[in-house]
């Protein structure tokens, strides 16, 4: 909800408690942001290539320097107005309600369910080939999880804050065997030439650009999460200081990370090896690796703890996402029927809608349709939110801005060009997915003036009667 005044959007002042300190802001958009993408994406990022390790290595690096000067706008952004909320008050104060209300029904209807559905089936992934499940037996599975995990969120969040601290721990104990082990046992010298990119680029008819702007789109669902910690910002302590310093080192500490992570699995298995692999359909470079180095017993302490990871990271969505869409309810521009509570206080309307949307988005798309269909959808968004930097500089001047985006306005003006190029070339290969990115606002758009209209009725309403 807007903000009454300027000062109302700068103050520090809070009803909340400021506890989260720079490192603990670090740890926080970690945790979001590694998630199941660390462990399978490097094969997409391969296929789209053209299985050419040192181009796949590239377009993780520039995912992750797209991220970090995305992040870089909401530093200035949350730096001079800390206050909860995130993305939604910055296009709310740089644009119009309705605006962040797009973002939240794209959420709802896309972005949301899209993400729980990815989790799901790649979570499902990891035991296709230990089960020999079909591809439709693991879609049937993932809408089974989906459910299951459902059901237990809606009898509380104690057990499902659980497991999201067993996740945590988890989901770094394969990614610090796989990269140890490979880096300092690995004896491949993969090749990080760059030639063959423009020979698998004219033989499949298509751009060496072409090929970039696909893989960077894969790698950006690993990189998903750098928008989370602003929402936080009422809860940080000193955040015109710490909220940068977090976002900075947070981001770019993942794109190290993410990096050497792949750069380690090519130590390790032959190029011939991985590229047998993923036609094979096994994602999953990472179990090879460890097989490799540890044995079976190496391969399931990472099985183990990829499932752990992934499936924390599926139970934080399921957990958290409707909790927006409630509040979007209660402001008054959505389904009534979204506030209402069940006896352990848990809005399970919008828990068990999601879940259906899910469950019907697993059965429809495949696992790299729907992580480019989750990118995409926030990709118009994401610009948005960059050029609201210097439309805020312009609406409120005179505000304190302790931080600044760095080569002003040049990074705004490449940063906005970057996700407006990856969007449209997305959608030049894929007009459906393209589709989704402009229609699913433009009904959000809808939704909001017809809310809006029945509220202001309501209000005059009302209005009348105290009058008589």
């Amino acid at each position: 909800m807007k903000k009454e005044t300027i000062n109302d959007l700068t103050t520090e002042k809070t009803e909340l408690k400021r506890e989260i300190g720079a490192f603990g802001g670090v740890s926080i958009i970690a945790g979001i942001m590694i998630g199941s993408g660390i462990f399978y994406l490097g094969a997409y990022v391969l296929q789209r290539v053209g299985m050419n390790s040192g181009l796949a290595l590239l377009c993780w690096i520039i995912g992750g320097v797209i991220s970090l000067f995305g992040g870089l706008a909401y530093a200035e952004m949350g730096a001079a107005m800390p206050q909860s909320g995130g993305r939604v008050v910055y296009l709310n104060e740089a644009y119009h309600p309705i605006v962040g209300f797009m973002n939240g029904f794209v959420d709802w209807l896309i972005a949301g369910p899209g993400s729980v559905a990815a989790l799901a089936l790649a979570l499902m992934g990891v035991f296709q080939p230990i089960f020999h499940l079909s591809d439709f037996g693991c879609k049937i599975a993932a809408v089974v999880l989906i459910f299951g995990i459902t059901a237990y969120n809606m009898v509380g969040v104690k057990l499902a804050s659980m497991v999201q601290n067993v996740s945590m721990i988890a989901k770094m104990v394969p990614v610090a065997i796989i990269l140890l082990a490979a880096l300092f046992i690995g004896h491949v010298t993969p090749d990080l030439s760059l030639g063959s990119a423009s020979v698998y680029a004219a033989e499949n008819n298509t751009s060496v650009f072409s090929m970039i702007a696909l893989a960077v789109v894969a790698s950006l669902w690993a990189y998903e999460g750098w928008t989370n910690l602003n929402t936080v910002a009422e809860e940080m302590k000193n955040p015109r200081k710490n909220l940068p310093l977090a976002l900075i080192i947070g981001i770019g500490g993942v794109t190290i990370l993410y990096t050497l992570f792949n750069f380690a699995i090519m130590k390790v298995l032959p190029h011939e090896e991985i590229a047998a692999m993923i036609d094979a359909g096994d994602l999953y470079l990472g179990t090879a690796v460890a097989k490799k180095l540890l044995g079976s017993a190496g391969a399931v302490v990472v099985t183990v703890g990829m499932v752990l990871a992934m499936f924390g990271s599926l139970n934080g969505l399921i957990l958290a996402q409707p909790r927006m869409y409630y509040a979007m309810a209660k402001e008054g521009h959505f389904f009534k029927s979204f506030t209402k509570l069940n006896k352990q206080k848990i809005p399970y309307v919008p828990i068990i809608v999601q879940a259906v949307i899910s469950s019907v988005l697993v059965l429809l798309r495949n696992l790299s349709e729907l992580t480019d269909m989750v990118v995409l959808s926030n990709m118009l968004f994401n610009v948005l939110i960059v050029l609201a930097v210097p439309i805020l500089r312009k609406k409120f001047p005179n505000i304190e801005r302790p931080y600044k985006v760095w080569l002003y306005p040049v990074s705004i003006i490449f940063t906005s060009i970057v996700f407006l190029a990856l969007f449209v070339n997305s959608a030049i290969e894929n007009p459906i997915l393209g589709s989704i990115g402009f229609t699913v606002p433009a009904l959000g758009a809808v939704v909001y003036l017809i809310f809006d209209r029945k509220l202001k009725k309501e209000a005059g309403e009302n209005k009348e009667t105290n009058d008589g």
